[in-house]
């Protein structure tokens, strides 16, 4: 008799219909693990996501024709056979990301099986980067009573880069699943974009390690004193302000951001330069003058900058369409010069 794919489909789905709530609860539960470990390791990503296989993905794939006998079906157990019910998206920006997170999941699940789809095109399939693991809750997790109804499943967790997620988005809204299928001008394109993909996730992982290197250069510069050629950056000036007036914990990222945006407005383009125009004056005495007391680090620096430059930093700072800045700085320059600071000794 021809078996009956229809009916096949329909059973699949009754069975798992009552137990998907536990596979989605299983998949919110590798989520959470995985993303608690990707943070104690300061692994940055784009985004994880979770979830289990709805009922129509999972009935279209129970009725499934095998390859080697399409008269029975590939699934002839699909709740057992089909593996990817509950399934873990995890997103980077970069390729190497993309590798530690693999290691994330290779140390806190056991992993059952696992793969890198990492050519582009192959005979049959369009194709895209894509590392895929098939896991299971560690024993050490399986004896806590809140992890043991989930002894027997399996999640898969597929790790993409950004553009590689695209790639994957885009193809599978065209719909190309076979690529033999498709007109060979159709498949040059898919071919040519693949590469462009592949090269621009080269790329952008090349650039974030060059901007590695040249930070690193650029710290251990400021910290033996040699100014010249460091460009003013965030970093580079956290670096050199922790140097010259001691570290505050109380400073943000965003405080240095702006800090260097700032310096830059002024016409300052490296550390060299600024490093000239503040070392005339003492930060803590410009502080108690201005304030009665030592204010914290960037306050202090904004403070001698304002000494070194006198009006123009007024003129060039980013606030200085601003009121209420004007008439601040105006106030204090008044002040600095009545305690005979020097004010404006600096041109940049």
């Amino acid at each position: 008799m021809k078996f009956d794919f229809e009916e096949h489909r329909r059973n699949a789905v009754a069975k798992y219909q009552p137990k998907r709530a536990l596979f989605q609860a299983f998949s919110d539960t590798i989520r959470s693990v995985l993303l608690e470990a990707l943070q104690v390791k300061n692994i940055q990503i784009a985004s994880i996501e979770s979830r289990a296989k709805d009922l129509e993905s999972f009935g279209n794939k129970a009725s499934k024709q095998s390859e080697s006998d399409p008269e029975q079906p590939k699934y002839p157990n699909p709740l057992s056979d089909i593996t990817d019910l509950a399934g873990v998206r995890v997103i980077t920006f970069f390729p190497k990301t993309a590798e530690y997170a693999a290691k994330v999941v290779q140390n806190e699940f056991t992993v059952v099986e696992s793969s890198d789809k990492g050519d582009l095109l192959d005979d049959d399939q369009l194709g895209y980067k894509s590392l895929h693991f098939l896991v299971r809750l560690a024993n050490r997790r399986l004896t806590l009573p809140e992890y043991s109804r989930y002894k027997d499943l399996e999640c898969e967790v597929q790790i993409r880069t950004v553009l590689q997620h695209a790639w994957a988005e885009i193809e599978h809204d065209i719909q190309y699943k076979s690529a033999s299928t498709i007109h060979s001008r159709i498949r040059k394109r898919f071919t040519e974009l693949a590469g462009l993909l592949e090269i621009a996730d080269r790329e952008f992982q090349a650039i974030q390690d060059e901007d590695a290197k040249i930070r690193s250069e650029d710290r251990e510069s400021v910290v033996k004193g040699d100014f010249a050629g460091v460009e003013i950056t965030p970093d580079a000036l956290k670096v050199y302000l922790d140097g010259k007036y001691g570290e505050d914990a109380r400073m943000s990222e965003f405080s240095y951001r702006f800090g260097a945006r700032m310096v830059r407005a002024l016409g300052f383009e490296t550390i060299e330069q600024l490093d000239k125009a503040i070392s005339p004056y003492d930060d803590d005495q410009i502080s108690r003058i201005l304030w009665g007391s030592r204010q914290g680090q960037i306050s202090r620096f904004e403070d001698v900058l304002l000494a070194a430059l006198g009006p123009s930093f007024v003129c060039e700072h980013p606030w200085s369409e601003s009121e209420w800045f004007q008439d601040r700085c105006q106030h204090l320059l008044k002040v600095l010069k009545q305690h005979s600071i020097s004010v404006g000794m600096t041109e940049v």
